[in-house]
């Protein structure tokens, strides 16, 4: 049985199509992300998504980056409303999500 060889071409097409799919899965970084997320933290941060207040979920003390990387996201204007509802109820089942989710795309609208 022949040992499977990987290619320099191989790799190289593979690291082409990987780099592809990487935009829509890493949340923004710099200051416009870091003032949507300040002012996303003023105004709508006692609401709560799922069973924690959006201020927990914002400190950069918490374990779950997933809201704080949707909602750069669609402060970036990489997701849109639709998807950011979708995504966050989602992930965070528990709970009424909803004025969070609505105080949250009313910054962006």
């Amino acid at each position: 049985m022949m040992p499977h060889v990987v290619t320099f071409a191989t790799l190289a097409s593979a690291a082409l199509l990987l780099g592809g799919c990487s935009g829509s899965l890493v949340a923004p970084e710099g200051p416009a992300s870091n003032a949507f997320l300040n002012q996303v933290d003023a105004r709508c941060g006692k609401l709560s998504v799922g069973s924690q207040p959006i201020g927990y979920l914002l400190d950069m003390s918490s374990d779950d980056t997933t809201f704080m990387d949707e909602t750069a996201k669609l402060g970036a204007g990489t997701i849109d409303a639709e998807t950011y509802a979708s995504d966050i109820n989602s992930f965070y089942p528990s709970g009424n999500n909803q004025a969070a989710i609505d105080c949250v795309i009313g910054l962006v609208e």
